[in-house]
């Protein structure tokens, strides 16, 4: 049987092309596979491994496309559904058994549930189109999948909605309140006990804790800055992710230019800064590898992804290498195929 293989998609917006590369995971070194012309601007991807899918925002077109991942790493086209006019997707995501797709428009203010098809196609009419509000920016689903949560900037929530598998159908509940106020939340990383999750506070320049309650959803609890305590620039976070081994959070600072880290000590539910590390300019997107050993940030200002090895124990970010990907960079999705 063959090994399953880390890989990176990386969407460069700048070259209307999806970057793939593969991972040496004794080494951390990145080997470059294809790149795929999409006609026009990627932004957000998600992979259903499984299935050997690829769905992504094709953002300056207001589309959202699927793509086969083909035994040599090539993307080759499946089909492109519209989401109509000034409704581009900020964020894409699948369900785990890959036959539900969502999208958080942030301009329309609305979210998506379309229908994947077996062999990858994404149906032509959503199943569902829900209007919230303006910046609805990510869809994530609960690990339990009976949530999907939309972070919502300017209303500083979290809509939340509970998700019925069997149909695909969103029902609205009540929304979580952002951090503190103006906080402004972004994306949300759920923690591995599925108890907590954390924030990306685009506005306030913070990462907001919450408990996840089975019945309830999100409850805010702490917010802590992104930023050194004596910096004075301008700045706003944009991705969070969250170690696999639950001890560490890490959210990207566009304008300080930086990951800043954070310890979640999940017996006292207590988050604690532990400082920032820099990383090209403008880092839209980053993402940590399964294996939790390494971290690639990806810089939209300067087209170069950085490379940084993971302390397990210490949360401490080590740059190993950067690589020259493109012209802007806008996503990182790190994935394991089999």
């Amino acid at each position: 049987m063959q090994a399953a293989e880390t890989c990176l998609y990386i969407s460069d917006s700048g070259s209307q092309s999806i970057v793939h590369y593969d991972l040496d995971e004794q080494t951390g070194k990145l080997k470059e596979v294809s790149r795929t012309n999409v006609g026009t601007a990627p932004g957000s991807l998600a992979v259903h491994s499984e299935s050997r899918t690829l769905f992504a925002s094709l953002r300056t077109n207001a589309r959202i496309g699927s793509f086969k991942i083909e035994a040599n790493g090539k993307l080759t086209p499946i089909n492109e559904t519209g989401l109509g006019t000034g409704a581009n997707a900020a964020y894409v995501a699948t369900n785990r058994k890959g036959n539900y797709l969502f999208a958080a428009s942030y301009s329309a203010g609305r979210v998506t549930v379309h229908e994947i098809a077996k062999a990858g196609q994404i149906g032509d009419a959503p199943l569902q189109e829900v209007l919230t509000a303006k910046t609805a920016h990510s869809t994530i689903l609960s690990p339990d999948e009976n949530w999907l949560f939309v972070p919502h900037v300017a209303p500083n929530a979290i809509f939340q909605f509970k998700l019925d598998v069997a149909s695909g159908k969103l029902t609205k509940q009540e929304s979580a309140a952002g951090g503190k106020p103006g906080a402004g939340p972004r994306h949300l990383a759920v923690h591995p006990s599925g108890k907590f999750a954390f924030s990306s506070d685009e506005s306030g320049s913070s990462c907001t804790l919450y408990s996840l309650d089975a019945e309830k959803g999100l409850k805010p609890l702490q917010t802590v800055s992104t930023l050194p305590e004596a910096y004075q620039g301008g700045n706003s976070t944009a991705d969070v992710h969250v170690h696999p081994n639950g001890e560490f959070v890490w959210v990207s600072n566009r304008g300080h230019d930086s990951l800043a880290g954070f310890r979640f000590d999940v017996a006292t539910g207590k988050l604690t800064a532990i400082g920032q590390t820099p990383t090209e300019k403008t880092p839209r997107s980053f993402g940590i590898t399964p294996s939790g050993k390494y971290v690639f940030a990806g810089g939209e200002g300067t087209g170069k992804l950085a490379a940084y090895s993971v302390d397990s124990k210490t949360g401490k970010l080590e740059r190993t290498d950067t690589y020259d990907v493109g012209k802007s960079l806008s996503w990182v999705e790190i994935v394991t195929l089999p």
